[in-house]
């Protein structure tokens, strides 16, 4: 039976280089299943498919599981999502390039060690060991990158407010010349690529995060906008990356004119021991600038899904109920002599399925495993709720924290 635009199986396999038993192994293991299957039962396949079995083998090839596999990608058939998808394999790619020349320069110093040394240097052992297994890590480096970036390329490319949020921000912020300033959970360096024009001279700023994939990503993004930036003790200022965890901050008293933390705090454990090593690495007229949002912030986008299908939770919790707008300064004021709050006005206008479903997708709720056998239907059901324009709230925000020597004071405006 010859259906146009379709492939069989075999004629699937052989333009992919591939085996049929690998096509009908991915087929049973409900990782790459076919376009269309006829009534006797045979698989067909379309040209889109392929994207999907290229992304599945580079996985492959990269070192996840077939359940890491399943996990990370639901459809790549939309342009959208495919070029995105293709942009974090690229990224995973230059994470392992970088994995493996770190390898290949343990196994080289550790080779000099014993031919020098005549003996066998266990603590270079030791340092193999711990590379050889960062690999576990790609899996979610690789799933925080793709969040991240579906998150940040909503806002930023279909909200109403043309200044956005990291200018915004950055503009709140009053950097000025020869001040030393630390962001906690930089992730992908957003906020210094997108105002790389806007830095003032003789800065010195520390990136840090608790990923390290994020934190080379951060790296990597500020070295093509600033590379005369990356490197430390320049006449013209400078970028240091630290892997730090906000609870713990590793750096003496008094040490920064600014500590920046955006959308972070709602994530830590213990937000006010964070709040309190903000206060120590503080000069006594040093500022801490946190964003959060508040209880009405992308409301739209939870009714949606929930009209879909009642079971879908895109977050295990309400993180603003942990640090948001509406209580915010409170636990701040715990901490600092003076609180003042911020409002980002903004909100998301769209017309189009892709953005969105990529967002929700993104989230870190029960959402992928509902949507993994019924993603085609839930793509109709998105397009036709976007098709005459679909507005988001956005309720978001930062709060200014000082410490002063004055009467306690909060403010709110």
């Amino acid at each position: 039976m010859n259906l146009p635009g379709y492939y069989s199986s075999g004629q699937f396999a052989r333009l992919a280089g591939v085996s049929l038993k690998t096509i009908r192994f991915y087929d049973k293991q409900n990782i790459l299943k076919p376009s269309y299957r006829n009534p006797s039962g045979a698989r067909f396949y379309t040209e889109a498919d392929f994207a999907r079995l290229q992304q599945i083998l580079l996985l492959k090839y990269l070192g996840f599981s077939l359940e890491d596999i399943k996990e990370l990608s639901i459809d790549t058939t939309d342009q959208h999502l495919l070029l995105n998808s293709l942009q974090l394999q690229k990224k995973l790619v230059r994470d392992r390039i970088e994995q493996m020349e770190m390898v290949e320069t343990a196994i080289e110093d550790t080779v000099a060690a014993i031919q020098r040394e005549q003996q066998i240097d266990w603590s270079h052992m030791l340092d193999l060991i711990h590379l050889t297994g960062m690999e576990k890590s790609l899996k979610t480096q690789y799933q925080d990158a793709s969040n991240i970036s579906a998150r940040i390329r909503l806002h930023r490319d279909f909200s109403v407010n043309e200044q956005g949020w990291f200018p915004w921000i950055f503009e709140q912020c009053r950097i000025q010349s020869g001040m030393k300033v630390l962001e906690i959970g930089c992730g992908n360096g957003a906020l210094w690529t997108e105002n790389s024009g806007h830095l003032p001279e003789r800065v010195e700023v520390v990136l840090s995060d608790i990923s390290e994939g994020m934190l080379r990503d951060a790296r990597r993004a500020v070295a093509e906008k600033m590379p005369w930036m990356v490197q430390q003790n320049q006449e013209g200022g400078s970028f240091d990356f630290q892997v730090i965890d906000g609870h713990t901050i590793p750096y003496p008293d008094a040490s920064f004119d600014l500590v920046i933390a955006n959308h972070l705090l709602f994530y830590c454990e213990d937000v006010l021991k964070v709040c309190r090593e903000v206060k120590r690495v503080l000069k006594p007229d040093g500022r801490f600038v946190c964003s959060t949002y508040g209880r009405q912030h992308m409301k739209e986008i939870t009714h949606l899904v929930q009209e879909f299908d009642s079971r879908i939770v895109l977050a295990a919790e309400n993180l603003y109920e942990r640090f948001g707008l509406e209580h915010g300064g409170e636990m701040l004021h715990q901490v600092f002599e003076a609180v003042s709050m911020v409002r980002y006005e903004d909100e998301i206008q769209l017309s189009q399925p892709e953005p969105l479903l990529e967002y929700i997708l993104s989230c870190h709720g029960n959402q992928n495993q509902i949507l993994l056998d019924k993603y085609k239907e839930f793509k109709n059901f998105v397009t036709e709720k976007t098709r005459y324009g679909f507005k988001i709230t956005k309720d978001a925000g930062i709060f200014i924290a000082s410490i002063e020597s004055e009467n306690k004071k909060i403010y709110f405006f």
